[in-house]
């Protein structure tokens, strides 16, 4: 039997015949060549991320390594692919910028540390309880930061800071590449990158199977090598000199405020990237689902190692993910491999990487930073929730004009406070019936209803009637607050002297209802007999004097006291 036979799930067994044999075979040559893709694609960005991160661009690619060798080797996903992902560039070139590059070693250490106790006390899958509309601005606020902070790179300049900084300079940016040929040379061939990047794709043939990055990295060598050409290539170096492990110098800074806060920053938006990911990657296949809380401990296990070695981050990337289930992997192995080739690149052919132009580098991210804004996302989110689009939009504003730890807090308060207000629907009724002012109310009443549910009290004691029916029976959550707000107002309208009927979910008599000579018991109903069963003959049954708690409403005499009773007690219903 195939190992297809199986299912798409890949559990067949393989080793019954011929057939079996060669449908293993077939997988590994498919594995084989998905990991050469991977590799192809993984190449300028690692180098890319590293670049914009701030550091050399050698530990970008250790973290690619570790990406397959470490983390590809764990058993959490079958084909999402891993390595230094282009949404934690701004993050770690904010980070570096602040605690400098020695310390990039012990914060990605201890996130990866976290991790591995987050995944084992079982809590990988809580990251997939943060709403869509969070996680689309989280993404949004990575990617405008990114393409506005590459834009300078990509015309041979230094970006000035700040998001907000690097967009306020974009005009003088232009004007210098106006001015300056090298500066254009290299400006053009970014936006050539970029442009290959949206197209090659519908390139017809095997030439469209070519990752546009490698493309674009290709014609950016031939361009820097020609005559009078003289923009900014890679400066790389030995790869096992730029290993940076921690020393007790560093661990000692463990204490500083900005290091902690890092540290859960990278842990967070990591251990996110890398699940939502997974989310992602098993949508576009059929093989065997992600392991939640396994992936999150291999993705720890990767950071973790990277941190010993002082590198870039880990996490799980979509591009590289997306290229091996489009190059039909369906093992573990293809995700690995790439790990093996990157560093056999690395190792063997370092002179070819001094080639490659920073302007093509910076185009690629500049081109990931469109797809991680996703400005289709927006109107799509706006036809569908405009609740849900308000926090996606106030999420992406907030990480653009402050940081991304700070952003997706804020994310998340407000996606908080959305689902608060929609869980609270209190329908409230009031009309007017003879003497009596009845309110109604129904669904969920909490603080966030309260304005709501006071102007319909203040409605009712306004009306001027003698009698107010407060009918909370509907109720299915009421929260201290409006039980406080509603039985403050029915001992301050009884101390007015009228008479205030109140029935409280769940309650089949008015609350506080006193004795039967104060609130006379109903007519007697006629007698029902109840449907017959195999045990016996049916039977009369007496119905409760008191109607059940989903009649809209109950009887109570409303006819008027008598005058030695005018001032009723409290515990009149």
């Amino acid at each position: 039997m195939s190992r297809g036979a199986k299912g798409a799930g890949g559990n067949g067994v393989g080793g019954n015949g011929a057939g079996g044999k060669g449908g293993a075979r077939g997988d590994l040559a498919t594995d084989v060549t998905a990991s050469l893709v991977v590799f192809l694609v993984a190449l300028p960005l690692c180098i890319g991320v590293a670049v914009a991160s701030g550091v050399p661009a050698e530990l970008g690619i250790i973290s690619g390594v570790i990406g397959g060798l470490v983390v590809g080797a764990i058993r959490g996903s079958t084909l999402q692919v891993s390595g230094p992902a282009a949404g934690l560039a701004a993050l770690v070139a904010e980070t570096v910028a602040e605690v400098g590059v020695a310390m990039l070693g012990v914060i990605v250490l201890f996130t990866g540390l976290l991790q591995i106790v987050l995944g084992l006390v079982r809590l990988g899958r809580m990251f997939q309880a943060i709403s869509v509309a969070v996680v689309q601005g989280m993404l949004a606020g990575i990617g405008v930061p990114l393409m506005f902070s590459q834009a300078y790179p990509m015309a041979d300049a230094k970006a000035p800071g700040t998001p907000i900084e690097n967009m306020a300079g974009i005009p003088g940016l232009l004007a210098d590449v106006l001015t300056d040929p090298q500066a254009m040379i290299a400006t053009l061939l970014g936006v050539v990158t970029i442009v290959l990047s949206f197209v090659w794709k519908k390139v017809p043939g095997p030439a469209g199977k070519i990752p546009a990055a490698l493309v674009a990295v290709g014609i950016g060598m031939v361009v820097a090598a020609l005559p009078g050409v003289n923009v900014k290539t890679l400066q790389v170096g030995n790869l096992l000199a730029s290993v940076q492990v921690p020393g007790a110098e560093q661990f000692a800074r463990l204490t500083d405020g900005a290091v902690i806060t890092a540290i859960l920053t990278f842990t967070v938006i990591a251990s996110a990237e890398s699940l939502f990911t997974a989310a992602a990657v098993d949508r576009m296949h059929s093989g065997p689902r992600t392991r939640y809380n396994t992936e999150l401990i291999a993705q720890g296990a990767g950071n973790t190692v990277a941190g010993v070695l002082g590198a870039l981050p880990v996490t799980a990337v979509v591009a590289r993910s997306s290229a091996n289930v489009q190059a039909g992997a369906k093992t573990r192995l293809s995700r690995t491999l790439h790990g093996l080739w990157l560093l056999a690149f690395a190792l063997l052919l370092p002179q070819v990487l001094a080639l490659i132009p920073i302007s093509v580098l910076a185009g690629v991210l500049v081109h990931s930073g469109w797809k991680l804004f996703g400005p289709a996302e927006f109107p799509k989110m706006w036809r569908q929730d405009k609740g849900e689009f308000a926090v996606m939009t106030m999420t992406t504003l907030v990480i653009v004009a402050t940081a991304l730890l700070e952003g997706v807090l804020f994310g998340l308060a407000a996606g908080i406070v959305l689902a608060a207000l929609r869980m609270s629907q209190t329908v409230v009724r009031r009309h007017i019936e003879e003497d009596t002012a009845k309110v109604v109310m129904a669904g969920n009443a909490t603080f966030l209803r309260l304005p709501t549910v006071i102007e319909a009290l203040e409605a009712a004691a306004a009306s001027g009637r003698p009698r107010i029916r407060l009918d909370l029976t509907g109720v299915t959550h009421l929260d201290h607050a409006c039980r406080s707000q509603v039985e403050e107002f029915t001992a301050q309208q009884r101390g007015l002297g009228r008479r205030v009927e109140l029935l409280m979910p769940g309650e089949a008599k008015p609350a506080g209802a006193g004795p039967v000579d104060e609130v006379p018991a109903p007519a007697p109903l006629p007698r029902r007999r109840a449907a017959a069963t195999p045990e016996g003959p049916a039977e009369a049954v007496a119905p409760s004097p008191w109607p059940t708690a989903d009649a809209e409403w109950f009887y109570l005499d409303t006819r008027p006291l008598p005058e030695e009773r005018a001032s009723p007690s409290p515990f009149v219903g």
